[in-house]
């Protein structure tokens, strides 16, 4: 009796065996995930082919039909960020810009840095490259200095730039010098219409002295947060007074001067697209614009795609969104995931940026009267300590793999699997988002191949198929 029992359990064994899915390594693919609950971040797992069964989702890709090229992937350089960098040990900083920007195997490969034109509230205090006494104007800029800039980011920038030579920069003002503006503070008020052409001269100043120093420029955009007078420094400038002041002043001296550096309106949030729209809508004005930047403290990421349709000819850039202090990893990596590194591109943006590479374990430094004080950078800087915080990784699981120059491509998406695909260089590349409390497998079909995909519960995951 007891050999028969052995006998029917271990041909019962087998045949379960035999019925179970066949699994291979697929050596032509693989996969990076992180887990909202940070059991894995960043990490490569095999793909593996699976034979027998039928995936809970299927996500279909057509490299036949494309859609933008992209720029990058990266953060915003404050000045307090340049600052703790620059104030780290040489050799630990130079490890952290190797690993933010360059692209060995350990390395997430930024290729996109903003950079503020003057202080942003995220500077130990406000200033500009035109500071003058109270009651002083200088409209021939004959005190124009990047003095300040010199001390802490254009140092860093040169390191990161001998990382990375093919990285892209955007600069952002928070505001005019002081005596430009209606009410003489760096907060608040507007830009002066005298001092529109003064501006523009200025404007002009700043890339030109960026590039002496081997900067280059390769966007600006009129002001940060235009329709946001609180911040300090901040500046109020509304769609009529940019749209003019792109036409008549900045978009004509640029001409004159062959400036290359391309001219981006807006830079606020989604639930104004009618902002850019109004701006591009005159032609005379359009001719000098690249396209429209974006954030989302307000609206809906689908709103860019309004702007799109309006003006297909032109660009469209998200260029910055916040992480508040102390940071909760598994909403803000699924919220971002699937709002800014799949929602962008899918609503044609060619950037994804998120605001302020580093600060203190404090969120130092700012400003006073309205600079961040929860602002969480994607590192957190403790002398010559880091921590890599929620941004990071948001970042990390797009700019490690999506190089400068890939395009977008067609992929059948769901609400609870949202996903954005790639045309590289050298491969397709993926990035799934599953919102589910259960692993998926997830059939992705190419063309004639099909990969499935085992998606851990709560995971974001980049799939990189030759």
């Amino acid at each position: 009796m007891f050999n028969l029992r052995n006998a029917f359990l271990l041909s019962f064994a087998v045949s379960v065996i035999a019925c179970q899915p066949k699994k291979e390594v697929d050596n032509n693919a693989s996969i990076w995930i992180t887990t909202l609950d940070k059991k894995m971040l960043l990490k490569q797992a095999e793909v593996e082919q699976i034979k027998n069964v039928k995936p809970t989702h299927t996500i279909t890709i057509d490299t036949t039909k494309t859609y933008q090229e992209m720029e990058g992937f990266g953060y915003t350089l404050t000045g307090g960020s340049a600052m703790l960098l620059h104030k780290m040990s040489d050799k630990v900083r130079a490890s952290i810009i190797q690993e933010l920007f360059g692209n060995k195997e350990n390395n997430i490969g930024v290729s996109y840095l903003r950079v503020s034109i003057g202080a942003s509230d995220l500077d130990e205090n406000t200033w500009s490259y035109n500071d003058l006494a109270s009651g002083e104007t200088d409209e021939s800029l004959e005190h124009f200095s990047l003095a300040y800039d010199t001390l802490y980011l254009v140092p860093v920038l040169k390191e990161i730039l001998k990382v990375n030579p093919q990285l892209k920069i955007m600069g952002s003002p928070w505001s005019a010098p002081t005596w430009m503006k209606t009410n003489n503070d760096t907060r608040g008020g507007s830009l002066k219409e005298e001092y529109h052409q003064v501006y523009a001269n200025y404007f002009v100043k700043y890339i030109e002295e960026m590039t002496s120093h081997g900067i280059n420029i390769d966007a600006i955009t009129i002001q940060n947060e235009p329709l946001h007078p609180g911040n300090n420094p901040s500046m109020l400038m509304l769609p009529e007074q940019q749209k003019e002041f792109i036409k008549n002043s900045l978009g004509p001296i640029f001409k004159e001067n062959n400036m290359e550096t391309k001219i981006v309106v807006y830079d606020h949030n989604a639930d104004r697209p009618d902002y850019p729209i109004s701006i591009l809508d005159d032609h005379e004005a359009a001719k000098y614009v690249d396209g429209s930047a974006f954030h989302l403290y307000g609206g809906s990421i689908e709103a860019l795609t309004e702007v799109h349709k309006k003006h297909p000819n032109k660009n469209l850039y998200f260029t910055e969104q916040w992480v508040g202090a102390p940071g909760n990893f598994s909403k803000e990596m699924e919220w971002h995931t699937e709002n800014l590194i799949i929602g962008a591109p899918r609503n044609w943006c060619k950037t994804v940026l998120e605001w302020n590479l580093a600060a203190d374990e404090n969120q130092d430094p700012h400003t006073d009267r309205g600079g961040c004080d929860r602002c969480l950078g994607a590192i957190t800087i403790q002398g010559d300590k880091i921590t890599r915080n929620p941004a990071y990784y948001i970042i990390a699981q797009a700019s490690k793999f999506i190089t400068p120059g890939s395009v977008r491509v067609a992929s059948s998406t769901a609400n609870i699997i949202p996903n954005v695909a790639y045309k590289t260089s050298e491969r397709i590349v993926t990035i799934i988002l599953n919102k589910t409390e259960e692993l998926q497998q997830i059939s992705v079909k190419i063309g004639e191949k099909n990969t499935f995909v085992s998606l851990p519960a709560k995971s974001v995951g980049t799939l990189l198929v030759d």
